[in-house]
């Protein structure tokens, strides 16, 4: 492959991070994604950084793989927001190589949510790692408009803006909006299909987002023209939650299928 194709934590969330790791290496990835904090209160996710054991258990996965992590889940900027919190999240990000944190912009303040932003950022450089926004139509920063404000006045070097093909279809967006984003800012993208137009409410957005996306191939969203638009060398993260189909097939059948359609489009 002439670019990183990796596996999102939400390919199989139930999985460990060393089993995510296995899992991405069976599949043919190069990388893959962990979810080490939670998407929403109590919601799943494999707090490594409590966790010494399974950290040095991920770390084996890694060097006896290959498989490198292409970015750490997830950072909410809220109105109370401290990144000084996240210090141990992002030790442990260090200590596995990742590259790349994903941030959402729950914020309502779009002035402080860009100061709390340029903060973030600047706390993630010493460990090595970018601030990638994806903008999500139920959260404030909702579409890629919003996300190109915040991160142009953010101003920082580790700064990125994160394109979810499921957010960028449901949100409104226009393939013309990618064509001035420095490709500094673009450090990878998230690949899934979905029915277009959508659910009209944030629940059904968000149940779609995190339960049941659908194949490259099989939804409304126009990959080939997206992924045409973005660098031919961005790194792509496969995302493509299925809570009833990627069980009852099994992740790794599941994980087969999705590079599969992936590459189809792609490789188009």
């Amino acid at each position: 492959m002439s670019r990183t194709i990796s596996l999102a934590a939400l390919m199989a969330l139930p999985y460990t991070p060393p089993q995510m790791i296995q899992l991405a290496a069976d599949t043919g990835c190069a990388a893959a994604g962990l979810r080490l904090l939670p998407a929403s209160p109590g919601g799943p996710a494999h707090r490594l950084m409590e966790d010494p054991a399974m950290l040095r258990e991920t770390q084996a996965a890694i060097a006896g793989t290959g498989v490198r992590v292409l970015d750490l889940e997830i950072i909410r900027i809220d109105a109370g927001f401290d990144a000084q919190q996240f210090l141990p999240f992002l030790d442990v990000g260090a200590q596995l190589g990742a590259a790349h944190v994903l941030v959402a912009g729950d914020d309502p303040d779009e002035a402080r949510l860009t100061e709390s932003f340029a903060t973030l950022c600047d706390v993630l450089k010493p460990f090595g790692l970018t601030a990638d926004l994806e903008f999500m139509p139920w959260t404030p920063c909702k579409d890629l408009a919003a996300a190109k404000r915040v991160v142009t006045a953010a101003a920082r070097p580790n700064a990125g803006i994160l394109v979810d093909a499921l957010h960028f279809a449901r949100s409104g967006c226009r393939l013309e909006q990618l064509d001035d984003i420095p490709r500094e800012w673009l450090h990878y993208a998230q690949m899934c299909d979905g029915a277009v137009p959508g659910p009209t409410t944030n629940e059904g957005l968000i149940f779609d987002a995190r339960c049941e996306r659908l194949l490259p191939g099989e939804g409304g969203i126009d990959l080939r023209a997206l992924f045409k638009r973005l660098p031919p060398d961005i790194a792509v993260s496969i995302e493509i939650p299925s809570e009833s189909r990627a069980p009852a097939m099994g992740y790794p059948e599941w994980a087969r299928q999705a590079l599969a359609a992936t590459l189809a489009v792609l490789d188009a």
